[in-house]
């Protein structure tokens, strides 16, 4: 009846008279989520796997959870904790306070700490059977939990020989914990950690490179267990717990690695070299170019122009010799609609044309060295000649265009969207008239043709070649309609 309020009601009622019923807690957790309420709906899932630790449908649930800003209260609750549990030891009057407040006792039943003195109040939290075993002993003495985070306390011993960093008691006694570089590296690319992303089998990884193994399969590249619904929910939060870890005892490390990722992102960002190519259609200044993603290469080249920022890249023809064609035009990304298999549409439109001076590959894609073509601009007489022949070719192209079928027209303004309006000023483009490109773009040309037309820098020639295209088009139609009107009359 989606009720939720009502249903939270009856399942406070349930988990008052039966504490200890899972089905209780897990009842409560769904009327919680219907109310997007994580953080409480986070504590019934604990309580509901601390009664019973094999329920699967729990462990299912809990990973859709939101819990990136949730995971960050756990976060400096552990590394400040300490303060709570020395003002316990020193005014056991204050424990209620630190019980009435949701993230201390969720994190306290976590980490399993508890005092003799404690027992009631935390059996009221949350009830959990002795056979259960989930209690931990801590040791009484509270210099250990006090040694966590304390200034000074943990400090990072540059050792030459091994790329570890030991955390010491204020004693300066023997290392109690060590962390190795190598324990926060990830699996794929060897480095450490950027932007660490867990999934929810439990393996950490960097988050370019597990989106990179995402689209080839939907799979973790340790365990092979299915990721088919992180896929689909795009929902990669950030490890909070596993960044600041790195960032408070491998602040060198990382800072290096930051390096190395801008270095990595300045590279990608420069378009004019080593420009991201899409070896595919024929696409035009000013020209909308839809395009459906699929392929894992593309799907990385799409990715990183997004990251960089440019939302830029090439568009060019397959050559059977020289593997792209000579000349292409740069696209911009308006949109990018993500499928759950991994796919996406991308909303591009052309924005300037270019030369390929030279070409190579990139992680399975295109790059090419390019150089921006703009039109040669003429004054005077040149001038006015070419403002009459673009009015001319202007209103040729809207004849033929009107002369076509319905459903032509239809068809082509589903796909390319209405004809631009003629310009006032045919040189106020360095690639020149809007409409010039949008004829060009539905005329049933061969793309040989098209390329060639793309590469000339001379608007009066491109006015030219359309005008000597639209009079053999027209002329073809005329014939055909003469023949069908002959055939008509014969019968």
């Amino acid at each position: 009846l989606k009720n939720y309020e009502q249903a939270l009601q009856d399942a406070n009622a349930v988990c008052q008279n039966e504490p200890l019923l899972t089905k209780g807690h897990h009842v409560k957790a769904q009327a919680l989520s219907a109310l997007g309420r994580s953080k409480e709906v986070l504590k019934e899932f604990l309580y509901c796997l601390a009664l019973n630790p094999e329920c699967n449908s729990v462990k299912k649930e809990v990973q859709k959870v939101p819990l990136h800003e949730y995971c960050f209260l756990l976060c400096y609750d552990f590394f400040n904790i300490q303060d709570s549990f020395f003002l316990l030891d020193q005014n056991p009057s204050e424990k209620s306070d630190v019980f009435r407040n949701t993230s201390s006792s969720v994190l306290y039943f976590i980490l399993g700490l508890h005092f003799e003195e404690d027992k009631e109040v935390l059996e009221s939290i949350l009830p959990v059977a002795p056979s259960t075993g989930l209690k931990r002993q801590f040791p009484n003495d509270l210099e250990d939990v006090h040694d966590l985070n304390g200034p000074g306390k943990i400090p990072k011993k540059e050792v030459d020989s091994s790329p570890q960093r030991n955390m010491t008691s204020n004693t300066g006694e023997s290392p109690e914990l060590s962390i190795d570089v190598t324990d926060f590296e990830c699996a794929l690319c060897m480095r450490l950690l950027f932007e660490p992303v867990t999934t929810p089998c439990g393996h950490t990884f960097c988050l370019k490179c597990l989106e990179r193994c995402l689209d080839h399969a939907p799979h973790c590249p340790l365990c092979k267990e299915k990721l088919s619904e992180l896929l689909a929910s795009r929902n990669f939060n950030i490890t909070i717990l596993a960044e600041e870890l790195i960032f408070r005892y491998l602040s060198d490390e990382l800072s290096d690695r930051k390096r190395i990722y801008d270095e990595e992102m300045t590279e990608l960002s420069n378009l004019t070299r080593d420009v991201p190519i899409f070896v595919c259609a024929m696409a035009f200044p000013t020209v909308p170019c839809p395009l459906h993603v699929f392929e894992p290469r593309y799907r990385l080249m799409i990715r990183r122009c997004m990251e960089t920022g440019t939302k830029r890249f090439g568009m060019c023809l397959s050559a059977e010799h020289a593997g792209i064609s000579e000349y292409g035009c740069m696209l911009e990304i308006k949109d990018v609609r993500t499928f759950p298999d991994g796919s996406s549409v991308v909303d591009a439109i052309g924005i300037s044309r270019f030369r390929v001076l030279s070409h190579r590959h990139r992680d399975g894609y295109n790059t090419a060295d390019i150089e921006y073509l703009e039109d040669e601009k003429v004054e005077g007489p040149a001038y006015e000649e070419l403002t009459s022949l673009h009015d001319s070719v202007y209103q040729q192209s809207v004849s033929w265009f009107t002369s076509l079928q319905d459903h032509m027209k239809e068809q082509i303004l589903s796909h390319f969207g209405l004809m631009p309006d003629r310009e006032s000023e045919p040189q106020s483009n360095p690639s020149g008239p809007a409409w010039s490109w949008w004829i060009l773009a539905v005329l049933p040309l061969e793309r040989k043709a098209q390329l060639a037309i793309l590469g000339m820098i001379s608007l009066k020639e491109r006015l030219l070649a359309i005008r000597r295209i639209l009079v053999i088009i027209t002329r073809k139609m005329n014939s055909r309609q003469e023949l069908v009107n002959s055939r008509e009359r014969n019968n």
